[in-house]
This record gives C-alpha cells, sequence and structure tokens, in this order.
C-alpha cells in the first residue's frame, strides 16, 4: 500500500475508533498474559506497545495486530524458570528476534503456503470458540483466571469447562447486567443499518455503556457496583522514574548459558510459525482479501522481539485475537495498529486511572462478539459442505485446539491433514482407464502428483496383471515427485517383466533425469495400414461410439497429436468417412475423440450429398479403404431453418439473402420437407417449430443416405457386400449426445 494512502480522510476515519478498540481490547489481554507467563505486568504491555510501534510499522499486513501471545504463555513460563530470571529470558527473547530476521532472509515465510486451508480455518474457528468459553466467566463477573490465558489447562488445575462452572456458581450480577447490556449493544450495532454506517464502532460503544454504566452504580453507591478486582489494572508509575522502574534490563551474562540457545530457538520457531498461521488466517477473512507479504512479517517480528527483549517485554506474535477485533472494527490500513501501540504507550503512561475504570465484563463483551464472527455456523456449515477431506481435519483442529493449546492443536491438525492427504494419494496414484484406440485396447496408468514407496505394492499389482501380449502406457505428465523404487519397479519391468510377457509399454511425460523411462513408442497410436485392414465395419463403429463417450464424459484418450502428424505425413490409412455439416458447433474429430489420420472428414451445410461430394466418399471407401461411412446431422441446424422458413416464404435463398450459390444445397434440403405439414407454420409456438426443424434434419441425413446409394454404384456394392458400414446419425447440439438411426 502507498504511505500517502495511509493517511486519506476516508481510511482515518476508520482506522483510528479501530485502533482504539484493539487498543481496550489489547490491553487487558496483554496484562493477563503476563500473569499466565509469570511475567512482570509491564512486560505484557511492553510487549504491545511494541507490536503496535515496531511491527506495525514494519509489516506489510494492513490488518494483522502483533503483541504478547496466549500460545506462548506455557513456554515462556518454563524458560523463565529453566533459564533463573526474567532478565535471563530477555535475553533469550533478543535471539529469537536475531533467528526470526534470518528466517525471513532466508525466505522462510514460503511456509505458511504449506498450511492446508482445512487447517487455518479450523483455527479460527477454535479461536474463535476458546474466546467465547474463556470470556464467557469474565462476562459474569467470574475474573479468578487471567484474561489472556487460552490453554485448557490453567494453572490453578482449573480448565477451561470447570472455570465455567464455577463462573456460574459465582456470578456478579452487576458484571453480569454490563455485561449483557454491552453484549446486546454489540448485537444491535450489527443489526440496526444506520448503526452499522456509524463513524463510531459498536465495540467503543459497549466499553463506554459499561464504563458509564457503573461509574454510575459506582457513585449510587448501589450495592451492583463492581470492584476494582474486576476491572482492568495497570500498574501505575509515580513519574518518570517510577516508570523506568517497570522496565526490566536484560542480564546479557546468560550468554554463557547453553541452555539460553535452545531457549531461542524454540522461541523463534513457535512464534514464526504462530505468525505465519495468523496471518494466513487473517488474510481469509479480511473484506479486502489482502495478501499479506509472510517473508517481510518475519522480519518486522524479529525486530520487534529484539526491541521487546531489550526493553523488558514478552515475546509477540501476530495474534488472531487482536487482529480480528482489528477487522472487526472495521480496521482500513494499518494505521490502526499503529495507533494502537500510541494508545497502550500513551495511556498506560499518562491515564492508568482512567483505563482502570473499564469494568472487564464489557471487553469479554466485545471479545466474544469477535469470536462468534470468527466461529459462526456459516463457517461450519461451508466447511461441511466441502466433503469429509475438508471437514474431518477442520473438525480436529477445533477440538485439538480447544481441549489442549493452539500449537499442540495447529500440529495436530496438520497431522491429521497429512493423513488424509496421503490416503487420498495412496487411493489416487495411479488411475486406470483402459482406452480402445483404432489399435486395439491400451491399459493407460495415470500417475498422480506425488508417487511415494506407499504406491509401490499397488503399483506392482496392477502391472503384474497386465495379461500376455497386452499393451500398456504408464503417464507421468502430471508427476513433480517419483519414490527412487517406484523408478527401479517401473525400469525392471520394461527390461525384463514386459519382455518375458511380451508386453507393449511406452513412458510418457517422465522427466529427462529419468533416462531410462523415456518416452519409446512400442506401438502405433494412429490408424495404419495394418489397423486399417484389421478391423471390420462393426469394429468401426464401436470404436466411433467409444471415442463418443469418451466426449461425453469428458476424458479424450491422451494423445501426442504432433507425434501422430510426423507419423502419418508419409501415408494415410483412416478407418472411416464422415460426411458432416459445416455448422461449427459439430467438430467431429472432437465428438468422436478422432485421432490425426484416423478418418476422412468431408463439411458442407446441411451435410447434403451431390457429385462432386460424392466423389470424395468413393474415394475414401473405395480407393483409400475407410470402413464406415457416416452421414452426420444435428440439432438446430441453421441450413434446415432457412430451408424451412424458405418454403414457407415461397422465395429463393438468392432473393432472401443476395449469395448465388445457395439455392443449390436448400432445394436438396427442402426435398425432405412435406408441404402438407406446413399449415399455419408462422403461427406455431417456438418449441413446436425447433421439432419440426429437428425432424426435417433427421429426414435429410436419411435422404441423404438413400442419394448416396442411389448415385454411387461401388458404395452401394460395398455396401451389400458388407465391406463398409453405412450410418446416420443426429448431433444433439444441446446434450452433447449422437443419437445413431440405422
Amino acid at each position: 500500500m502507498h504511505f500517502l494512502s495511509l493517511f486519506k480522510p476516508s481510511n482515518l476515519a476508520k482506522d483510528m475508533p479501530a485502533g482504539l478498540v484493539v487498543f481496550l481490547v489489547a490491553l487487558p489481554l496483554c496484562l493477563g498474559i503476563s500473569l499466565a507467563s509469570n511475567a512482570p505486568l509491564s512486560a505484557g504491555i511492553i510487549a504491545g506497545i511494541v507490536g503496535g510501534l515496531v511491527v506495525g510499522v514494519l509489516s506489510g499486513s494492513s490488518t494483522s495486530v502483533a503483541g504478547p501471545a496466549a500460545g506462548l504463555t506455557a513456554v515462556i513460563a518454563v524458560q523463565i524458570t529453566e533459564l533463573g530470571s526474567f532478565e535471563a529470558f530477555l535475553v533469550a527473547v533478543m535471539l529469537a528476534g536475531v533467528l526470526q530476521i534470518i528466517f525471513g532472509l532466508l525466505k522462510g515465510g514460503f511456509l505458511s503456503s504449506f498450511f492446508p486451508s482445512s487447517v487455518v480455518k479450523g483455527l479460527l474457528a477454535a479461536i474463535g470458540i476458546i474466546i467465547i468459553l474463556k470470556q464467557l466467566p469474565h462476562l459474569v463477573g467470574y475474573d479468578a483466571l487471567p484474561a489472556g490465558a487460552h490453554a485448557f489447562l490453567e494453572p490453578n488445575d482449573e480448565n477451561t469447562f470447570s472455570a465455567m462452572a464455577d463462573a456460574f456458581r459465582l456470578i456478579l450480577p452487576g458484571a453480569t447486567a454490563l455485561g449483557l447490556l454491552s453484549l446486546g449493544l454489540l448485537v444491535l450495532w450489527g443489526e440496526v443499518p444506520w448503526l452499522k454506517k456509524s463513524p463510531i464502532p459498536g465495540p467503543l460503544a459497549a466499553v463506554l455503556l459499561g464504563t458509564a454504566g457503573n461509574m454510575l452504580l459506582i457513585k449510587m453507591g448501589h450495592p451492583w457496583a463492581i470492584a476494582s478486582t474486576h476491572l482492568v489494572q495497570v500498574p501505575i508509575a509515580e513519574g518518570a522514574s517510577g516508570l523506568m522502574k517497570l522496565l526490566s534490563t536484560p542480564d546479557f551474562s546468560a550468554l554463557s548459558k547453553p541452555i539460553l540457545y535452545t531457549s531461542a530457538l524454540t522461541l523463534a520457531v513457535i512464534a514464526s510459525l504462530e505468525t505465519l498461521l495468523t496471518i494466513e488466517a487473517v488474510d481469509k477473512i479480511d473484506p479486502q482479501q489482502r495478501k499479506s507479504p509472510a517473508n517481510r512479517e518475519l522480519l518486522a517480528q524479529g525486530a520487534g522481539n529484539i526491541v521487546s527483549g531489550f526493553l523488558g517485554g514478552l515475546p509477540m506474535t501476530s495474534v488472531i485475537v487482536r487482529s480480528g477485533a482489528n477487522l472487526n472494527a472495521g480496521c482500513q490500513t494499518k494505521v490502526s495498529t499503529i495507533f494502537h501501540g500510541f494508545l497502550l504507550l500513551a495511556c498506560v503512561a499518562l491515564l492508568p486511572q482512567w483505563l482502570n475504570q473499564i469494568p472487564l465484563c464489557s471487553l469479554a463483551a466485545v471479545l466474544i462478539v469477535t469470536g462468534y464472527k470468527l466461529a459462526s455456523p456459516k463457517v461450519m456449515k461451508q466447511m461441511w459442505g466441502e466433503g469429509k477431506y475438508q471437514f474431518l481435519p477442520f473438525v480436529v483442529t477445533i477440538i485439538a485446539i480447544v481441549l489442549s493449546n493452539l500449537l499442540t492443536g495447529i500440529l495436530i491438525g496438520l497431522g491429521v491433514s497429512l493423513l488424509f492427504i496421503l490416503r487420498s494419494n495412496y487411493q489416487r496414484a495411479i488411475r486406470q482407464v483402459l482406452e480402445k484406440h483404432v489399435h486395439g485396447d491400451v491399459l493407460r496408468l495415470e500417475l498422480a502428483e506425488q508417487v511415494s514407496f506407499f504406491n509401490r505394492a499397488t503399483l506392482q499389482k496392477i502391472l503384474t496383471e497386465v495379461p500376455r501380449g497386452g499393451r500398456v502406457q504408464i503417464d507421468a505428465t502430471n508427476t513433480v515427485y517419483i519414490d527412487p523404487d517406484i523408478l527401479d519397479l517401473l525400469a525392471d519391468f520394461k527390461e525384463i517383466t514386459a519382455k518375458v510377457h511380451e508386453v507393449e509399454v511406452t513412458f510418457v511425460g517422465f522427466k529427462k533425469k529419468y533416462d531410462k523411462l523415456q518416452e519409446d513408442l512400442t506401438f502405433v497410436d494412429y490408424s495404419s495400414r495394418e489397423v486399417q485392414q484389421s478391423l471390420k465395419p462393426a469394429d468401426v463403429l464401436e470404436i466411433l461410439k467409444g471415442g463418443h463417450e469418451r466426449f461425453l464424459s469428458g476424458k479424450p484418450l491422451v494423445r501426442n497429436l504432433r507425434r501422430q502428424a510426423e507419423a502419418t505425413a508419409t501415408g494415410q490409412f483412416p478407418i472411416a468417412a464422415v460426411l458432416g455439416c459445416i455448422d461449427s458447433r459439430a467438430p467431429v474429430e472432437h465428438i468422436f475423440d478422432l485421432g490425426v489420420g484416423d478418418a476422412f472428414v468431408a463439411r458442407i451445410a446441411g451435410n447434403v450429398a451431390r457429385d462432386k461430394m460424392i466423389g470424395s466418399l468413393e474415394f475414401a471407401c473405395g480407393v483409400a479403404g475407410a470402413k464406415l461411412l457416416l452421414v452426420l446431422g444435428h440439432t438446430s441446424c441453421g441450413a434446415v431453418k432457412a430451408s424451412v422458413d424458405l418454403k414457407v416464404a415461397g422465395k429463393s435463398a438468392a432473393e432472401a439473402t443476395g449469395c448465388d450459390h445457395l439455392d443449390e444445397l436448400v432445394e436438396i434440403i427442402q426435398g425432405s420437407i412435406d408441404p402438407s405439414q406446413l399449415k399455419d407454420f408462422s403461427s406455431w409456438a417456438d418449441d413446436k417449430k425447433k421439432a419440426f426443424v429437428d425432424e426435417v434434419a433427421r429426414k435429410n441425413v436419411l435422404n441423404t443416405m438413400n442419394y448416396i446409394r442411389d448415385k454411387s454404384s461401388i458404395l452401394d456394392r460395398l455396401t451389400r457386400e458388407n465391406k463398409i458400414m453405412m450410418v446416420g446419425a443426429i448431433y444433439d447440439v444441446n446434450t452433447g449426445k449422437v443419437n445413431f438411426l440405422a
């Protein structure tokens, strides 16, 4: 995005309120994650500030928001203990940032392209469900657990569900009332058109409502007033010196500890993985569908972690909760992210007392609505509709994340998705197609994109079952990787088994590096003299019918037309001759899936026959040896329709069109029209007219066949002697189906 566009008034009008909403959501999360990580409260806020001001500036994402991540809490707590102090841990955070920069420079962001969409969508839905489950206790005033906790198991031996059970036994009426009011306002804000268009975002309105409501209850001395333990609790520093005391200084003497480097690598890998997954997920829910540059994000996160560690902050990642809230509030550019960082810095430093008046129940309402949008029933329905190979990894990812933690759940989801991919690849690695070529049957084995060792047994079984004297074509046109064991199996089959069993085998599409499996055609795939002479007329008809079935199913034979053209350059031995219409919608070679040199094709408007056309057909069958003569008409034929219209109007083609050479064609076609059936033709319904024209086209085909036999003694004799077969057919331009008449 161009730098100046960040400050367009139309963008700022949405980015500034969105930044305020993200700030309000991020503040308690920063504090909660610090508590859950056994780190100083200020560490989470510092990470949030750096995530906004440093990562927000350097990032190429317009929507993602960086900050301390709930997914790292358990790792942070363990590493602080192992390293002996929080100050030593800060050095690990800085080294992790350096490693992330290295990952970015090495273009490690490409890994984001390998996350299956089912896992990414499962991640989003799981986070949405977790947000709802974790925030419901805060909505009713139960704040015993940190607001930033996302793991299923809590530090106090509680879990997500037991905490909810406790919460609903210890409901605070005031928090519940204000939380439900805030939630109701958010729902109303999303449904009422004029509120949706309001410059004030719904989440901000909900927080203001909750804060003002509680301040009113306090002023009234009402027993439902919410105490400070259920409000935001920002550390308050007295003056600049007090503010500096909140910062921790890295202990660089920890560089002598080998475990420090293991900790740094662990943080770098987990934080990078979570960041890549987050920006992939956030891009999917971005209404503008912008693509965040993954490598630049790694560089930005690395720089942010170096600064955060130096200032005493927690490690950070791009965070779905904050990013989702950012999008939900209507952000347009990354100005909202940067602005939220400024607000964290300014308000924590200057206005902590005011921030400490915000009820956690109102913030919980904001997050619950955000969670619902991430895990809406619409998403579930969509994934169900995509089939089991998408839905099952999606559901497993959700369950795994909800019942464990973010990283474990993602790894389980990726594992399940990989199993489905392997299973699918195992089942579909080899597609068998028995193709009926003009020269005989060929078993074509189409290899999948990846052919692994797991497919060896299946391939070996298929090759073993090829009958003696059979033909096999192994096609690797779409294959990217072939396991060495598979290559050895194919080479052995070609050099040993195929020769012993007299199996003709050819390889197509294998890369040049597989020098033993280069294309080496052992049988022809076009009509030759031997093929033509060996076929009977009935065999040719079956070949055409088989080709037409392939046309209808969209599975034509795989041919190298260039090689066929070269092979037939010195002579032609077609097996059929086709008299078809010139209509562009009736391409004979496609309709019957024919290759180069398989058929003579004569095309003329209305598929009619006169002396010169009959001469071509006599050559095709009487001299060149074609075994089948097919007269092919079609529905909705323009030539037939025009002939009918001209017959009704009593005009010639020359009078109606100005074309001097159409009358002979029209007169031939009109020979198939019964004038007695044209009474009141102009008043007929369109469907009736169309049916009549199609019936004339059918009669025209039959009349053409009779005319050919009547005028050509050689074609008539060949037909009577069963040396050729003459067949009529109608091609339906609507369905693509050919109906044979005789």
